[in-house]
C-alpha cells in the first residue's frame, strides 16, 4: 500500500479519539460521570411540589398553558362557527334545489301550456283558412281588402293555390300588390347555406 491511504485512515482515527476523550472529559466534569460510575442513576433535580401535590410551575410555564388554552378555546369556536356554516350552507344548498326543481317543473308546464296554445292557434288559423277558402271568391276578396297585407299574405299563403288565385283575381291592384310583396318576401331573409 501507499503512503496516502494510511494518512487518512490514521487522520481518521485521531478524529474519532478526539472526540471519545472530550466526551469522557465532559462527562466526568459535569459529575454524572461519577455517578454513573459509582452505580448511582442520575437523577434529575426534583421538582417542588404544591400542597395539592401539583409540581410548582414557573411563571413562563404558566403564561404558556394560558395561551395554549386560549388558542384551545379559540380553536372550539371556530369549529363551532365552521360546523354552523357548514349547516347553514347545507339548508340552503337544499332550498335552492327545492326551487331549482320547482322552476323546472314550472318551466316544464310553460312548454306545455305553450305548445297546446300554439296547436290550438294553428287549429283556429286552418279552420278560418278553410273558411275563407270555402266561400265565395268576391266575398273573400272583400275581407281581404280590409285586412293589413301581412295578415291577408298569412292566410292567403296557407290556402290551396286554387282557392287564393281565385281570391287574388278580385282585389284591387294595389292591395293585390301588397300582399304578393310580403308573401314574396317572406322567406327572403332565411340563410341558403
Amino acid at each position: 500500500m501507499s503512503a496516502g491511504p494510511r494518512r487518512k485512515r490514521s487522520g481518521t482515527l485521531h478524529i474519532v479519539a478526539g472526540l471519545l476523550i472530550s466526551s469522557a472529559l465532559l462527562r466526568f466534569m459535569d459529575g454524572s460521570g461519577q455517578a454513573y460510575a459509582e452505580g448511582e442513576p442520575a437523577t434529575p433535580a426534583a421538582v417542588p411540589m404544591t400542597p395539592q401535590g401539583q409540581a410548582d410551575s414557573s411563571p413562563d410555564i404558566d403564561t404558556l398553558l394560558a395561551t395554549l388554552l386560549a388558542r384551545e378555546a379559540r380553536v372550539a369556536t371556530q369549529e363551532e362557527q365552521i360546523t354552523a356554516r357548514l349547516q347553514a350552507l347545507s339548508v340552503a344548498e337544499a332550498e335552492m334545489q327545492e326551487q331549482l326543481d320547482a322552476l323546472v317543473e314550472a318551466e316544464e308546464s310553460l312548454r306545455a301550456t305553450i305548445a297546446l296554445a300554439e296547436e290550438a292557434s294553428q287549429t283556429d288559423l286552418g279552420r278560418l283558412t278553410t273558411v275563407y277558402e270555402n266561400m265565395k271568391p268576391k266575398d273573400a276578396a272583400a275581407l281581404f281588402e280590409e285586412m293589413a297585407p301581412d295578415f291577408a299574405a298569412g292566410f292567403l299563403g296557407m290556402m290551396r293555390p286554387e282557392p287564393a288565385a281565385l281570391i287574388m283575381t278580385q282585389l284591387t291592384p294595389q292591395t293585390a300588390h301588397s300582399i304578393s310583396v310580403v308573401l314574396a318576401g317572406r322567406n327572403a331573409g332565411v340563410p341558403t347555406q
